[in-house]
């Protein structure tokens, strides 16, 4: 009984702060131009509902395709230090540079050095989504216990052996963990980027739509995309955290 309340919970929750928030603006007589209400923000939906999921698809291509270069990329060099000294005092610090310089302060540049739209947004994204990949399995590959590294070596298991056998399968659950982080900023990243982009001239996601709301005072198509990003950020983390759980289940099993 108490298994379904708290999946209950979340919906139950978010109705009642939509009637709240709903209640509120017509109490107070709030106009739609500075805060709509849900009905407002829904009718704004209904309008546009084609161009706003083709924008929100926008967005997420790149989301998804800054998410898998930063796996790829953050895996990769974590593992490449965990074999090498060298690989660690060059990839190391350079890793840190990346994590605290401000996307927002490069896109520009981003942009224009890379030419291509789609390739720039992209870059962007991962930049933003790299570090917590990285970071995790970074800390998962060092996390094997130094008993069994010593019996691998006692055993002349070698790198590869070591790496495959124990090392990768200890940083499992940590490059999951720094997935599931990435792909909330994946899509921040892109919602970023696409701004960048949109203020130059090429329309794109629903960062642009935003954008163009604004310029227009069409606040309630405003709202509607951002609960649009809202709603997809939430998908994301929910499918990241089941892809983790079916991978863990599926390696506990084997």
């Amino acid at each position: 009984m108490t298994e379904p309340l708290y999946r209950l919970a979340p919906g139950v929750f978010g109705l009642l702060a939509l009637a709240a928030w709903e209640g509120a603006t017509r109490a107070f007589d709030v106009p739609v131009y500075i805060v709509p209400g849900p009905v407002a923000v829904a009718g704004a939906f209904a309008k546009d509902p084609l161009g706003l999921l083709l924008s929100l698809a926008s967005t997420l291509t790149v989301t998804f395709a800054a998410l898998v270069s930063s796996a790829v990329l953050g895996a990769g060099m974590a593992i490449a230090m965990s074999l090498s000294r060298l690989a660690r005092a060059a990839i190391q610090p350079w890793a840190i540079v990346l994590q605290v310089t401000p996307i927002v302060a490069i896109a520009p540049l981003i942009v224009v050095w890379v030419g291509d739209p789609f390739a720039s947004l992209v870059v962007c994204a991962a930049i933003v989504a790299f570090f917590p990949v990285f970071a995790n399995t970074a800390s998962g590959l060092a996390s094997a216990p130094p008993e069994l590294l010593d019996l691998f070596r006692l055993y002349g298991g070698g790198r590869t052996r070591t790496l495959t056998l124990l090392l990768l399968p200890a940083a499992l659950p940590f490059f999951l963990s720094g997935l599931r982080i990435s792909g909330g900023l994946a899509l921040v990243g892109a919602v970023v980027a696409e701004f960048v982009a949109g203020s130059g001239g090429f329309a794109s996601g629903l960062a642009y739509r935003i954008m163009e709301a604004g310029y227009r005072l069409e606040i309630p198509r405003m709202f509607a995309a951002l609960a649009m990003l809202s709603m997809a950020g939430i998908a994301i983390d929910a499918a990241l955290a089941r892809f983790g759980a079916a991978l863990s289940r599926r390696r506990g099993g084997a």
